[in-house]
């Protein structure tokens, strides 16, 4: 039956304001946003706010999918400027009738005429018909920053009174605060803001192959995370740039160089509307990392500035804002473009512009950033006093880059006057490759600071440091003796913590991980938590690493997780210490048998932990990451992975990673018993161990002396060599003792059991012994990884049931894909290796060199490779006459 008074009285200007926004095509679900998730479930209220190119649209159509798929009714609002409190009701109950297929839904609030004071009632009269009319209600308000002031009022009202059959999501640009503060405070709201919003890296990896359809590289995937920061527009524009080049790694560079097709459309979709003039202003404002409207006043000398800037941020989806707060910052890929332009301004003009806001940011007490633009406009003097009075406590709380940015612009004599910038200085190139540096800086300032313990205290910490990153652990251990038990009084929770630090890394290198756990507990100071994370973190790295050492993996995870996502929020992904963190976290979940995550740790890390890790950290990773590319299947990426460490090693004059490196390719070739070449590069390492030895102290000696032991058993057992090989473990099992290196202990403990068995001697118990301790510390890989072998008899007494299935989990195979029906198969056997095998089949498919390479996750060059000696093996001169050989031969059978 019609409504005549409804079709007369406008009903159609409601239409599209209640209806749904489009959800977009294929879109990424994700779990930890479900209506259902732990974090939102049950929340009368979600209040969505974010600036635009966040997804705020997207979450509110994954939300309304959501919700019909539980069974309830969604009704849907978008608000703007024109809706007064009386048209703000009849929207509402349009939104019902629309969404709840209810017609007859508020008539008397619709068509009735509804007094202004009555406004309150008529939401009342609302509320009372959704609580009695049996619907389980999702009501989804959208840009409700656009409401005028009365109209929101109202919305509050409606806030604070929802009935339990009634759930409401609020969404906004921003200004949503004041509407919800309170629920937030009484637990009825939740807010999902940027933040939450952004991407992860695993819903970046996630989102990328869904949308290329393959696998794409680890480091890339970071790589193109961390450029993007989980900016869900940034991802999309970058995702459009990868599909139209088809060049990951050309449009990454051209990502990272701020240049590329990226930035050109980034810019070109996202200004084209605006007027030169605020072109101009975002140009003017990229030249500082974080923007204040009266700092974007001051640079712009425009009083009207801080109302533009609210404006675009409400208008242009270019902009971060801080929640809480009136900073706010441009979205990277946004900014470096914008700085290309702004580097065009006519000289004057650009060092105008840095003049000022390099006065505005020291009156603020932003003194680092204020530095650099002074410098940049060429107020040298100012620049240096800045610099002066920040640096030094930039570098303590691990912005490392701020000195970095300086190290090449300070002149000597500039350091000669300023002895807080030399300390500074010194700190910096400790903490780095540049660990020689640091002693040079450290003389000239001990040569004029007379009788200052302090002063002389923290110069040895610096050389302590420069020594841990020298790897000369003997060094290191001297010249902390003198300060050990009696450092100079101080209050300095900084220096307390950093004391506690040295003392921890001795007792660590001494071979008494406990000890070191011990003094990091008693280190603990409330003041050095709150305000020197940095230094805080150091000591979680530590504790983290003897739990390592040790082989209790699980408890280094405890430890190391936490710490991480602290560094990486305080101090960036990228950061030496993040990074180094990360290393040892990946070596705790590689170990427990996490491949793909222990992957994810280490992408596109391993270049700053070359640059400015520890050796331990820079040893844990490259070693972590040749043994997930073993795990893999890509033995010559893990070969390259270990040649890179060795080459390293070898320019730093780093014996120790040399000897490291050399000893894990001795134990991959060991595995495929390859005698002459193990046999090659023990000679090596005996070199290189002769060539340090003379030089180096009794630590280093042990450490050495033990990596050569368990290398020359691996050679041993190369050659088949049983009675040595046993010889040697035996050799080695004191050291690993000695430096409480539980994980290796347990190898070394399962290889002796293996090398008994082959000799014919009892060697079960040892093995049961090996496998207990394995099972117990959770070192899921460690027998497996351990010797092919190994791992077979394991599985062998699995079988016969003499080994608990929790113990034979440990050296079980890894899934292999499931295959595809109707595909051509290869048959097992001994005349192709199952690489070969699995390109055959893949060939059988029709699949190209590149496609087959994407499907075993390798590269072009390896597929060539296996393909020529498959022709080889099958007498084939091409691909349809190898499959056709394979056939024949019995090797391959039609699916």
């Amino acid at each position: 039956m019609s409504e005549p008074a409804e079709s007369s009285g406008g009903t159609t200007e409601f239409i599209l304001k209640t209806t749904a926004a489009r959800a977009p095509r294929n879109p990424l679900v994700r779990a930890r946003l479900l209506l259902n998730e732990a974090q939102l479930a049950g929340c009368p209220v979600l209040a969505v706010q974010a600036s635009a190119g966040f997804g705020k649209t997207a979450l509110l159509a994954q939300w309304r999918r959501e919700a019909l798929g539980s069974g309830a009714a969604v009704a849907w609002l978008s608000t703007d400027e024109g809706d007064d409190p009386a048209r703000l009701v009849r929207a509402l109950v349009m939104a019902v009738r629309g969404g709840c297929a209810r017609p007859g839904f508020g008539r008397v609030l619709f068509d009735g005429a509804t007094p202004s004071a009555s406004h309150i009632d008529a939401i009342t009269a609302w509320l009372a018909e959704v609580a009695s009319s049996a619907l389980d209600l999702v009501l989804v308000v959208d840009d409700a920053e656009r409401l005028p002031a009365a109209s929101r009022q109202l919305l509050n009202y409606l806030l604070h009174n929802t009935p339990s059959n009634l759930r409401v999501i609020v969404a906004a640009r921003g200004g949503l605060d004041e509407l919800v503060d309170d629920l937030l405070a009484y637990g009825q709201c939740v807010s999902v803001g940027a933040e939450l919003l952004r991407f992860s890296h695993a819903e970046t990896r996630q989102l990328v192959e869904a949308r290329l359809g393959q696998q794409v590289d680890a480091d890339n995937i970071a790589r193109l995370h961390e450029l993007t920061e989980g900016w869900p527009l940034g991802l999309q524009l970058a995702l459009a740039a990868l599909e139209r080049a088809g060049d990951t790694r050309g449009v990454l560079a051209g990502l990272q160089r701020g240049t590329g097709d990226v930035h050109a459309r980034l810019l070109g979709e996202l200004v084209a509307g605006l007027d030169s003039a605020d072109q101009d202003f975002l140009d003017c404002v990229s030249a500082t990392d974080n923007l204040h409207p009266e700092l974007c006043a001051a640079m712009t000398a425009d009083a009207e500035a801080p109302a533009r800037l609210a404006r675009l941020m409400r208008d242009t989806p270019l902009f971060i804002g801080a929640e809480g707060s009136n900073w706010c910052r441009l979205h990277t890929l946004a900014r470096d473009s914008l700085r290309a332009r702004f580097a065009a301004f006519p000289p004057a003009r650009r060092s105008e512009v840095l003049a000022r806001a390099a006065e505005w940011l020291a009156a603020h007490g932003i003194k680092e950033e204020a530095a650099r633009h002074a410098h940049a406009a060429g107020l040298d003097t100012l620049a240096y006093n800045l610099a002066e009075q920040c640096l030094l406590d930039a570098v303590r709380q691990g912005q490392l880059g701020a000195l970095e940015r300086w190290r090449d612009i300070l002149p000597e004599a500039e350091l000669a006057r300023r002895p807080r910038l030399r300390l500074a200085a010194a700190w910096s190139m400790a903490l780095s490759e540049h660990h020689r540096q640091a002693e040079s800086q450290v003389a000239a300032i001990l040569a004029t600071a007379g009788d200052e313990p302090l002063l002389r205290y923290e110069c040895a910490l610096i050389v302590c440091a420069a020594a841990v990153y020298a790897d000369e652990v003997d060094r290191f251990v001297a010249l902390f003796q003198p300060w050990a038990e009696q450092p100079p009084p101080t209050t300095d929770p900084w220096l307390l913590q950093a004391h506690a630090n040295r003392l921890a890394a001795r007792a660590l290198l001494q071979g008494d991980p406990a000890l070191a756990r011990r003094v990091q507990q008693r280190a603990q100071h409330p003041a050095t938590a709150r305000d020197h994370g940095y230094v805080m973190r150091w000591g979680e790295l530590v504790v983290g690493q003897s739990y390592l050492w040790e082989g209790q993996v699980r408890l280094a995870e405890e430890v190391l997780r936490p710490a991480l996502s602290s560094a990486e929020t305080e101090l960036g992904r990228r950061h030496p210490l993040s990074a180094m963190i990360a290393a040892l976290l990946a070596a705790a979940v590689y170990t427990a048998d996490r491949i793909d995550e222990a992957a994810s740790l280490l992408a596109n890390r391993l270049d700053v932990l070359e640059r400015s890790g520890t050796p331990d950290s820079l040893m844990v990773a490259y070693r972590t990451a040749a043994r997930i590319a073993s795990a893999q299947g890509m033995e010559h990426r893990a070969l390259d992975l270990l040649e890179a460490l060795q080459a390293i090693g070898t320019a730093r004059a780093l014996p120790r990673l040399a000897v490291v490196a050399l000893s894990e390719q001795v134990r991959l070739h060991a595995a495929r018993f390859r005698a002459e070449t193990c046999g090659a590069l023990l000679e090596r390492i005996d070199q290189l161990v002769a060539d340090a030895t003379p030089a180096a102290g009794p630590l280093m000696q042990q450490s050495l002396s033990f990596t050569r032991n368990l290398a020359r058993a691996y050679g041993a057992m190369a050659s088949q060599d049983w009675e040595g090989a046993l010889v040697q473990l035996e050799l080695a099992a004191p050291g690993a003792s000695a430096l409480r290196l539980g994980r290796v202990a347990v190898e070394i403990l399962s290889l002796r059991a293996l090398a008994l068995d082959q000799l014919g001697r009892p060697g079960l118990p040892l093995l049961r012994e090996a496998m207990t301790l394995a099972h117990a510390y959770q070192l899921a890989r460690t027998v497996g990884d351990a010797h092919p072998l190994l791992a077979d008899w394991c599985r062998r007494l699995a079988d016969e049931g003499q080994a608990a299935h929790e113990l034979a989990r440990a050296v079980a195979p890894r899934p292999q894909r499931a295959p595809i029906q109707g595909a051509p198969r290869v048959l097992p056997s001994m005349v192709l290796t199952p690489k070969e095998r699995e390109v055959l089949e893949l060939l059988a498919r029709n699949l190209s060199n590149k496609e087959i390479g994407v499907a075993m996750s390798v590269g072009e060059e390896t597929i060539k490779w296996h393909l020529k000696n498959l022709f080889g093996k099958l007498d084939a001169a091409s691909r349809k006459h190898a499959v056709r050989r394979a056939q024949i031969l019995g090797l391959l059978e039609a699916g």
